[in-house]
């Protein structure tokens, strides 16, 4: 029997984790915190995702989780639209995402590997082409080295060396908030250098998100930061940020990183993050990790060709975090003339050419 392991209990890593079990092979999960779960933050998945998920028999249970995403659109502070999204158009062309509590997809993806290949509060230091995974306690050898380790990856070291992750220009706050009265729409506002996101989940609980250009590692106090930047915009974001608990509050500068030359080095892959972190405008960070999971685990059956799964990922994956990045810019633009510029632009794209537009990231199959 092939062996795989996997450095890293995210989304990606269970992914590879069911996958990899499906097919067959031993798989040993290495996860550094404590035990295996997420906190505090919602997630979407569009169709390229949820079709993923369908390879391993999950995305039906994902979607029975979830809330579809209803009405959107891209809001200025005072309240006045400046995108509407053509919601029947992207559910007939691509299929709509859907939205989801990041804890219920882990505790999918958790459920669907064996308990004995979960290994967490085990910290790997060191990763080795020959598929020796260096750790706190001890050593394992595989077949196959799976790094599915974020953004600050130990085993990106084997494939690449020291690549340094690219700071944004802006922070971001993520909490989930129990309103007074219900959510219907998901809205994006964009102001001076600012932006603030919010969506229903199925359960009745909103998840917020927010940024804010800032010098890199900038802390702040949380709710009350919200309050005084977003306290004066348009309903319901008062209301939210009135019902938010000062703990739930969520803070991390927003990073991405430059092309790799590779994603693959002998008996090692990186997935997700690890191969392609990107900021998260397009919603597309879990999505390209549980695309690169299950396009993994085929070729590792097919041929074991690793290199073509290099070819197979590294393209589309550097596209997105590219297009990512680009939209990021343009959303945190500050100075005003050029924001007065940017939302009468925004005001004049038809809402075909956004739906076209969404072709490239979402209308992949795998």
């Amino acid at each position: 029997m092939s062996k795989v392991i996997i450095v890293g209990g995210g989304i990606g890593g269970l992914t590879a984790a069911a996958a990899f079990h499906q097919q067959g092979w031993d798989v040993e999960v290495l996860e550094q915190a404590p035990e295996i779960a997420e906190v505090g933050a919602g997630i979407s998945l569009w169709s390229n995702a949820l079709r993923a998920l369908d390879v391993i028999g999950l995305g039906a249970q994902a979607r029975d989780r979830a809330r579809a995403e209803a009405s959107a659109g891209i809001r200025e502070s005072k309240g006045g639209w400046l995108s509407r999204a053509d919601v029947a158009a992207i559910r007939d062309t691509y299929g709509l995402p859907i939205l989801l509590h990041r804890a219920d997809l882990l505790d999918l993806l958790r459920a669907a590997v064996p308990e004995s290949a979960l290994r967490p509060g085990i910290s790997v230091r060191e990763a080795r082409s020959d598929g020796t995974v260096v750790h706190s306690a001890g050593s394992s050898t595989a077949d196959l080295i799976v790094g599915a380790d974020g953004l600050r990856s130990v085993v990106r070291r084997a494939v690449c060396g020291e690549i340094a992750p690219r700071y944004a220009g802006y922070t971001a706050w993520r909490v989930l908030v129990t309103p007074t009265a219900p959510i219907g729409d998901l809205a994006e506002t964009w102001g001076r250098g600012e932006r603030f996101g919010y969506a229903a989940l199925a359960d009745g609980r909103v998840y917020c998100y927010a940024t804010a250009n800032l010098p890199e590692g900038t802390r702040t106090d949380g709710r009350a930061e919200l309050r005084r930047r977003f306290g004066r915009w348009h309903d319901p974001i008062p209301g939210l940020l009135a019902a938010a608990d000062d703990d739930a509050v969520l803070q991390h500068d927003i990073y991405a990183l430059p092309p790799l030359k590779t994603y693959v080095a002998e008996r090692i892959a990186l997935v997700g993050d690890a191969a392609h972190a990107m900021t998260p405008n397009l919603g597309q960070g879990a999505c390209q990790a549980i695309e690169d999971a299950i396009v993994l685990a085929r070729v590792a059956k097919e041929d074991g060709d690793l290199t073509r799964y290099d070819r197979l990922r590294r393209p589309r994956t550097q596209m997105i975090v590219a297009r990512s990045g680009r939209i990021g810019q343009v959303a945190q633009l500050s100075w005003p003339p050029v924001v007065a510029v940017r939302n009468a632009m925004l005001k004049l794209v038809p809402a075909a050419a956004q739906v076209k537009a969404l072709g490239a990231v979402v209308d992949w199959t795998p």
